[in-house]
């Protein structure tokens, strides 16, 4: 509890010159009987009205300190604390070619990005984050949203089985896939813009160059953070499909650019990953998961409550039990 007003506690001193009065003034005008010897009076027993002859005064006393202490304004404080977050907007630009498939991370390259993602969602949410898929060409799967359990539920049904089936066009489109998680990101008011372009091949299809993409993406200030996925050299890549409708891998090499991934990054102030396992992407996730935090603001601040009310009841009750006290029991008949 802490007081408004303490200065009023030096009212408290008149207790002193209070008292001192009250013990002259009861000296000067107590009732005197002349007797011969008061040997007999110290034999007589001490009545409870005789004991609290005094207490009207220490009533009265205490009344007074509560109204001191009602002057100073007692209160309560409740610490308390406002927060203020600056979510960051983000685009995942995942590829979902058919070479995504391929089983050097386990159990494929595309379930491990995913995987790996729906932890990184999973850690920001403050953040508005959408998902761009390309193959051979590009669409939005999800807007930016800050409802994480909706976009992971779309994520879950990404697969690469759009491309196989004719749905979207063969091929890689990296220029595409970039350029349309740019454009979700050109009218964000968001102090930090991203996009986390996941691929593992060469751009060879789309009718955007992924550099003309990148300038773009500098043009409307968003960071681009590009990820290699998979090990370069000879891979077992899905080269078809079977009758059975499985598909048919083959020792292929792979044909990732990662100069042009690392041109991307540079050119639009993000940075280029190669990750090679499932382990290393998690890496990768957390390090662009330091890089790009969330501004969190939190103004701490103290609410006061009177709480003098419970000094005013009783100095009332105690006003009124001096006053009660006066007229009756230890009423005085001059």
């Amino acid at each position: 509890m802490t007081f408004a007003h303490p200065a009023y506690f030096l009212l408290l001193l008149l207790i002193v010159p209070l008292v001192v009065v009250y013990v002259l003034w009861r000296g000067r005008h107590e009732p005197a009987l002349r007797v011969a010897s008061t040997e007999s009076l110290r034999r007589l027993p001490l009545t409870p009205r005789t004991a609290l002859v005094h207490l009207p005064f220490v009533l009265r006393l205490l009344v007074l300190v509560l109204v001191v202490v009602i002057l100073a304004r007692p209160q309560t404080t409740t610490p308390q604390s406002q927060r203020e977050v600056e979510g960051i907007d983000i685009m995942i630009a995942m590829d979902i070619s058919v070479s995504m498939l391929t089983q050097d991370l386990e159990p494929n390259r595309i379930e491990a990005a995913k995987q790996v993602a729906y932890e990184f969602i999973s850690g920001r949410e403050n953040d508005n984050i959408g998902l761009t898929l390309f193959g051979g060409e590009a669409f939005t799967q999800c807007p930016m949203t800050t409802d994480h359990a909706a976009l992971l539920s779309m994520f879950r049904n990404v697969s690469c089985d759009l491309q196989s089936s004719g749905v979207i066009a063969e091929g890689t489109a990296i220029g595409m896939g970039l350029t349309n998680a740019v454009s979700r990101l050109a009218t964000s008011k968001a102090p930090s813009k991203v996009v986390i372009l996941i691929t593992d091949g060469a751009n060879n299809t789309g009718d955007v160059s992924p550099l003309t993409a990148a300038e773009i993406a500098k043009q409307k200030g968003v960071r681009v953070y590009t990820i290699a996925v998979g090990r370069q050299g000879i891979v077992r890549q899905p080269v078809g499909i079977l009758p059975n409708g499985e598909y048919y891998y083959a020792n292929v090499k792979s044909d990732m650019d990662p100069n042009t991934l690392r041109t991307i990054a540079r050119t639009t102030g993000g940075l280029y990953y190669s990750a090679e396992s499932k382990s290393k992407l998690r890496e990768i996730y957390n390090d662009i998961d330091q890089l790009e935090r969330t501004k969190l603001k939190v103004h701490h601040y103290k609410r006061h409550y009177e709480a003098y009310l419970p000094f005013a009841w009783a100095a009332v009750v105690l006003l009124l039990l001096e006053i009660l006290l006066r007229l009756t029991w230890l009423r005085r008949i001059p």
